[in-house]
C-alpha cells in the first residue's frame, strides 16, 4: 500500500470542520499541531506591535494514496481555501516509507480494492 502525506494549514476554528470532512472522504486520523502562524503576499496587520493575524493549526493525514486527491479536494471546500484569500493552502507529497500503520492498512484494505 502506498501511501501520500496531506498537509493542511487551516485557520483554528476551522480545523474540527476539517477533520470531520477529511474522515467522511476516507481518512483515518490525523496529526493537528495547533498555533502555527503563517504569512501570505500581503504584510499581516498589527495593533500596537500585536497580530491581528488569526492562529492556524497544521493537520497532518497520512492517507492512501488513491484516496488522496478526493480528501484533498474535501478540506479545500470545508477551509474555503479557493474562495477567500488567506484562509489557507493543503498539499499533498509522496511517502516513501512508513511504520506504525498496520491497523490503517487493515482498515483501508477493503476499500481501496473497491476504487482499483
Amino acid at each position: 500500500m502506498h501511501f501520500k502525506l496531506i498537509i493542511a494549514l487551516v485557520e483554528d476554528d476551522k480545523s474540527d470542520e476539517v477533520m470531520d470532512a477529511a474522515r467522511k472522504a476516507g481518512a483515518t486520523g490525523a496529526t493537528v499541531i495547533s498555533n502555527a502562524r503563517g504569512e501570505g503576499l500581503e504584510e499581516s496587520k498589527t495593533f500596537f506591535g500585536l497580530s491581528l493575524e488569526t492562529q492556524r493549526d497544521v493537520l497532518l493525514f497520512l492517507v492512501e494514496e488513491h484516496m488522496s486527491r478526493h480528501i484533498l479536494e474535501h478540506i479545500a471546500d470545508v477551509a474555503e481555501f479557493d474562495r477567500s484569500p488567506g484562509t489557507g493552502i493543503a498539499l499533498q507529497i509522496d511517502v516513501e516509507d512508513a511504520v506504525g500503520v498496520v491497523k490503517q492498512i487493515e482498515k483501508l484494505s477493503d476499500s481501496v480494492e473497491e476504487q482499483i
